[in-house]
């Protein structure tokens, strides 16, 4: 049996998979996955997970990838997944992370408590997620779900320093939950110091809802295999 850890990911981040399988000793898993007319969705892990260590890439950029992520994990802990590895390049919902109103749902610990919900696999459940909005995310998963945040302030900041091409420049956040972020962003030495600018004085207020609903007619639909 391989030790070699075997790394899936859902269709949106497929790339992220293949970069992380060619820089180290990791091996892509397969997926076979399908849109029925009717909009569920079919799924079949190809490569088998029994007895492996599973990493699980996948995001909740929209509830069908939130729920993609979860019936894949499911999948995998059935099928004998000995450990299970979720990762989260992007946590949806997650300024949605306290209510500022009577009534309003917290829906970025509902999604922790449905990642919870993911039966676990003989050696446990852990999930990572970076550069959360809010330090408290990770206490929301529970039922042995270990919650890991990864902070890349490296790679956004190297990121930042060749667009801004040796130039001054600002760094803008678009709510409070961002302005410490922004306020304590690294650079290297010798670079121009940034401009921290954000939406902290004016971003206090709770995030309303769109002043027009969508309407579900409005929302497109794919198909992928």
């Amino acid at each position: 049996m391989t030790t070699r850890p075997l790394v899936f990911a859902t269709p949106e981040y497929g790339y992220l998979q293949a970069a992380l399988c060619g820089s180290a000793a990791l091996e892509a898993g397969e997926i076979d996955t399908f849109a029925f007319p009717d909009g569920e969705r079919y799924l079949r892990l190809v490569t088998p997970v029994e007895g492996r260590d599973v990493v699980m890439i996948g995001g909740t950029v929209d509830d069908a990838a939130a729920l993609t992520l979860f019936d894949l994990a499911c999948g995998a802990v059935h099928y004998g997944a000995r450990r299970l590895t979720l990762v989260v390049p992007y946590y949806g919902y997650a300024t949605m992370e306290r209510s500022t109103k009577p009534g309003e749902v917290v829906t970025a610990k509902t999604r922790a408590a449905l990642f919870s919900a993911i039966p676990p696999a003989s050696y446990g459940n852990r999930v990572l997620l970076l550069d959360l909005h809010a330090e408290g995310i990770p206490h929301y998963f529970e039922a042995g779900l270990v919650a890991t945040h990864v902070y890349a302030k490296p790679v956004i900041r190297d990121i930042i320093l060749d667009i801004a091409g040796g130039r001054p420049f600002v760094l803008a956040c678009t709510d409070a939950g961002r302005a410490k972020w922004s306020s304590r962003s690294p650079t290297t030495s010798g670079s121009p110091p940034p401009s921290c600018s954000s939406a902290a004085t004016t971003a206090s207020a709770p995030r309303s809802p769109p002043s027009t609903p969508r309407s579900p007619a409005s929302r497109s639909s794919s198909t992928t295999t």
